[in-house]
């Protein structure tokens, strides 16, 4: 029995377009399939907006991070478009942690600064300020749809396949180089052989690798809102604020919240990862009103810039893992990325170039990503129960 294909791409967002290009631009003959129509809204990749938030500490995302810093500018250039804006990035209300961030990211090679209260609120008049201030200049906003979109046309003419609405519904090992794959599509069903799998199926992932052992991954369904703007906002950059629950802010708090002005549309703010857990095929599109509520006594305080009665929601999904860290891991002939939701955008193109290596062998499985690795951490169940969560 021979393989139709050396890789078969399983899930045609940003991660999976981004993992084609990169073994594309290497020689390798690949398929992508996709489940749903190009530009479809049932996953976690379109949109226009996503924060370019350069904050992190361990090493195994800096390492990433950097790498991600350099690509975007160069697919951007190849794409002949502008994926990532850099209009800086804020970070307030937990001034230990920024301040322990100032020092990693100098080290990391990313300019950070700490502003004062008055400093940052005369910098970027829209928004105000709780705390001393993170500013990230290097920070901004990836455009997610335009992102998919010169991917896969790079892809494409590197001479990868891209197909659009094929729905795979089974997968089956038969040997260490041959992966069987269940497909169903308009021409009927088929059944093609590949010589290794990579899944990046998002908030299906799971349901297609039943049998094998992978992190519990959380679906939810999140309703972040545009704001419209009631006066020119000024220079405004992304931002994420971190909220203490147990203090009386004069309003609830759902979490973390971060945001990010939409061209357009007006400022985008959302609580992350506060979303109702849900079966993506089975996906509710239903807004958590006092969620929304809150949102909006949030940006009547914080946001000066902004009408909080004037709003409009968008729905995605998130799917996380238990301590909300990627899995980037290769099982025999199948390689997984899943769990990027809510903090994977910004790495796209280097999470590619990673899980094009690791289906090529020329790297291996960092723990931290590890499918079997160490058992996880409930972070993320931890979180929502602290905020008062289901």
């Amino acid at each position: 029995m021979s393989n139709d294909v050396e890789f078969l791409i399983i899930g045609g967002g940003a991660m999976g377009s981004a993992t084609a290009l990169s073994l594309a631009l290497r020689g390798h003959e690949v398929l992508l399939l996709e489940r749903f129509e190009p530009g479809h809204l049932h996953g976690a990749s379109h949109g226009t907006t996503r924060n370019f938030n350069p904050a992190y500490a361990l090493p195994e995302y800096l390492r990433l991070l950097q790498r991600a810093d350099a690509l975007w500018d160069e697919i951007s250039a190849q794409a002949g478009t502008e994926l990532l804006h850099r209009t800086g990035l804020v970070n307030h209300g937990n001034v230990a942690e920024q301040r322990q961030m100032h020092q990693v990211l100098a080290g990391a090679g990313f300019a950070s600064e700490l502003l004062s209260i008055d400093e940052a609120e005369a910098r970027f008049s829209g928004m105000r300020f709780e705390t001393e201030v993170l500013h990230i200049p290097a920070g901004g906003q990836i455009n997610a749809d335009a992102t998919v979109v010169a991917l896969q046309k790079l892809a494409t003419e590197a001479g990868a396949s891209i197909k659009h609405s094929h729905q795979v519904t089974g997968i089956e090992v038969i040997s260490d180089e041959q992966v069987a794959v269940a497909v169903h599509s308009a021409n009927g069903d088929q059944r093609l052989h590949a010589r290794q799998v990579i899944l990046t199926a998002g908030a299906w992932a799971q349901q297609l690798l039943p049998n094998t052992v992978l992190p519990k991954i959380h679906v939810t369904e999140e309703h972040p809102v545009h704001f419209a703007l009631r006066q020119a906002p000024g220079h405004v950059p992304g931002f994420n604020h971190i909220l203490d629950g147990r203090r009386d802010i004069g309003s609830p708090v759902f979490g973390p919240i971060y945001g990010m002005h939409t061209p357009g549309l007006g400022i985008k703010v959302g609580w992350h990862g506060s979303g109702r857990v849900i079966d993506p095929e089975h996906r509710p599109h239903q807004v958590i009103e006092e969620q929304i509520r809150a949102l909006q006594l949030y940006a009547q305080r914080w946001l000066p810039s902004v009408e909080p009665e004037d709003f409009e929601p968008v729905s995605c999904t998130y799917a996380n893992t238990e301590d909300e860290h990627f899995i980037l891991d290769r099982l025999g002939p199948i390689t997984i990325g899943a769990g990027f939701s809510g903090h994977g955008f910004k790495f796209v193109p280097a999470i590619g170039e990673y899980l094009a290596d690791l289906a090529l062998g020329v790297r291996g499985t960092e723990a931290l990503f590890a499918a079997n690795g160490t058992e996880r951490a409930p972070l993320f169940l931890e979180r929502r129960r602290t905020l008062g969560l289901a």
